[in-house]
């Protein structure tokens, strides 16, 4: 179960991940891992766009289509340049906020991209068990069970990523082929249907004048109800996140890919083009030619209204096909959804010391996801349009937080026109999810469940590891490593101070106490050590350690870490095996309730220090032989 631990993300890396040593593929088959997300929407946006808007549903598609074009799109183009490794908005953000805060909203926003990609398999799948439920060679014996076929869809899925989930472009590329082309035919088909019986469209233009009166008031009510239309906008995220898969220009470097950086902005623009003209001209035909009633709940088009127009016009056979490109291209949204998950926590989580030790391995992980999906389905009771809500929440959080990402880094590049273009987009979607939250609270609802969940166990795990030497590395400078190797023959004494003046009356003093606290003779010499707490909410990075002599007298070995006793216990083994001797370090008490130095060594890396060194020491070394000693006077 525990095999491998971070399998996922270095043997198998799916659509989400940089595989070492991976060259790059075309930028239009790349496009394919975005388009099992974001094209496969078609099975039932439709649908929903319909229950949302009735006979507008062509007139809010067209809002949801410029809102696309000129919003979501400038704003991920602008992504894909500021995060060409594929770590999306979240990093941007992440980058732009630092201490706790900073922490706190990265797990905010991994709670909402777990209800985008949770909801994401969970809805796909059950989309697909619609499209198979009423599929009329399997209605009779599947009619009424969509809640059993989704459950078993979403049991495979987890199978599938328990056995090992390997590359998926090739894949992609052939589910992405079929499934547009046979929405083409369904489309031309559709569209030649309207063209033979005009009367359909004059009948909806009529329909729609009486309801809404005049064109002005058409476009204020479709604006109103284009918040429910947002899980179109659903792959942008994904976009960003495929770009490592893209194939760049022999000169790219790491750190300016550029030919990454157009390949990806190719794939989001095409990709955005084709679905635009997908979404319009689907909601115009499923609106004229299918009746009302068939997308209420329970009707033959609820959550597969080209399904109902492949079947009706294009004969059962061609249904089929079409149900069954459907149901493949929407488990598949669920595969790339479920790689998106195993991807995204392990690149936050670990760094902040906030992953439990089984959330490294594979499988432990599918397993969980699996329930979560399993719980949330039961919720939902399998239902495409009760989960739009809650999908919806999840897309228009994270581009929102990708227009505010934006607009900041325009801000601070000095680009004012960006900077207002990208403020008015930031502004659109967030009074978009607003409005959704507030008429469909559900996906907040599930969001502040995941970001409950994320929070606790993320902090429990911190809680759990807050003794464990997390330190990658000791780099010595000059100085420092030639003041630990004149002690390759003797115990290198430290003395544990915190700087503050630095003058020399304070290291005089505390030399003084240290001697006369522990009895060292006046002829030992002392090596001074000091740590600079910056982040104190990073869990772990390299330490390097300074040298330098002060008041000509005083040596001093300075560091920079996020918790002192860390950087403390990490010099002091580092010493132990460069010079082959026990080293020891010399602290004073510190005054304050035990509990409070707790809290303030495990917020801001500092609090009682003698005794919490020694027990990273402890955890790190377990032979009491070889341990450093620390001393406490």
């Amino acid at each position: 179960m525990l095999e491998g631990l971070s399998d996922m993300a270095k043997q198998h890396p799916g659509p989400h991940a940089e595989a070492p040593g991976h060259e790059g593929q075309a930028w239009w088959r790349v496009m394919c891992l975005t388009g099992v997300d974001y094209f496969s929407t078609l099975g039932y946006q439709p649908g929903i766009a319909a229950l949302a808007a009735g006979l507008l549903s062509p007139v809010a598609t067209i809002v949801l289509v410029v809102v696309t074009l000129l919003g979501a799109l400038p704003v991920y183009r602008r992504v894909a340049q500021e995060s060409p490794h594929g770590e999306g908005s979240i990093a941007m953000l992440e980058r732009l906020l630092s201490f706790w805060q900073g922490k706190l909203f990265v797990l905010t926003l991994l709670g909402f991209a777990a209800t985008d990609f949770m909801i994401t398999i969970t809805l796909s799948a059950a989309d697909g068990a619609a499209h198979l439920v009423e599929n009329p060679h399997v209605h009779s014996l599947l009619g009424g069970k969509q809640m059993l076929v989704t459950l078993v869809l979403v049991a495979l899925l987890g199978a599938v990523f328990l056995r090992g989930f390997g590359e998926a472009i090739g894949v992609a590329v052939v589910l992405v082929a079929v499934y547009l082309l046979l929405n083409v035919v369904v489309v031309v088909n559709g569209l030649w249907h309207v063209l033979k019986a005009p009367h359909v469209v004059t009948d909806w233009s009529s329909a729609l004048t009486a309801q809404h009166g005049n064109a002005i008031a058409m476009i204020g009510v479709a604006l109103t109800v284009f918040p429910k239309l947002a899980l179109g906008l659903s792959g942008f995220e994904t976009g960003v996140a495929v770009m490592p898969h893209i194939k760049g220009d022999p000169d790219d470097t790491e750190e300016k890919p550029t030919g990454r950086i157009r390949g990806a902005r190719k794939l989001l623009t095409t990709a955005a083009v084709i679905m635009s003209v997908f979404l319009i001209a689907t909601s115009f035909i499923t609106t004229v030619l299918i009746p009302a009633e068939a997308f209420r709940t329970g009707g033959q088009a609820n959550g597969r209204a080209l399904a109902y127009l492949a079947h009706e016009y294009l004969g059962s056979t061609f249904g089929t096909v079409y149900d069954l490109s459907t149901i493949a291209i929407l488990w598949f949204a669920g595969a790339s959804a479920m790689a998106g998950m195993l991807n995204l926590m392990p690149r936050y989580l670990p760094r902040y010391g906030m992953a439990p030790h089984w959330a490294r391995a594979v499988r432990p992980l599918v397993i969980v996801l699996t329930l979560i999906a399993f719980l949330v389905t039961w919720i939902f009771d399998a239902d495409v349009d009760a989960q739009g809500g809650a999908y919806a929440t999840g897309v228009l959080v994270l581009i929102s937080s990708a227009a505010i990402a934006v607009t900041i880094a325009a801000h601070k590049a000095g680009q004012r026109r960006w900077r207002s273009g990208f403020a008015v987009i930031a502004a659109v979607f967030l009074y978009t999810t607003g409005a959704n939250i507030a008429e469909r609270p559900d996906g907040v609802k599930i969001g502040a469940c995941f970001i409950v969940g994320i929070m606790l166990v993320s902090f429990l795990s911190r809680l759990k590891r807050a003794f464990e030497l997390r330190v990658t590395d000791v780099v010595l400078d000059e100085v420092a490593e030639r003041f630990v190797r004149d002690y390759m023959h003797r115990p290198l004494r430290l003395i544990a101070n915190e700087p503050n003046s630095r003058d020399l009356t304070e290291y005089r003093e505390k030399l003084r106490q240290i001697r006369k606290d522990n009895d060292i003779p006046a002829e030992d010499d002392l090596v001074f050590v000091e740590v600079t707490v910056l982040d104190p909410s990073d869990f772990e990075a390299e330490l390097t350690v300074r040298g330098e002599v002060l008041h000509e007298r005083y040596r001093v070995l300075s560091l920079q870490s996020s918790s002192v006793p860390n950087a403390l216990a990490a010099l002091l083994l580092q010493v132990r095996d460069l010079t082959g001797q026990q080293p020891h370090i010399y602290f004073e008490w510190t005054e304050g309730n035990p509990f409070a130095q707790f809290l303030r060594f495990f917020l801001f890396g500092q609090g009682e220090i003698a005794p919490v060194t020694r027990e990273v020491l402890r955890e790190a070394e377990p032979d009491r032989s070889r341990r450093p000693a620390v001393h406490v006077g």
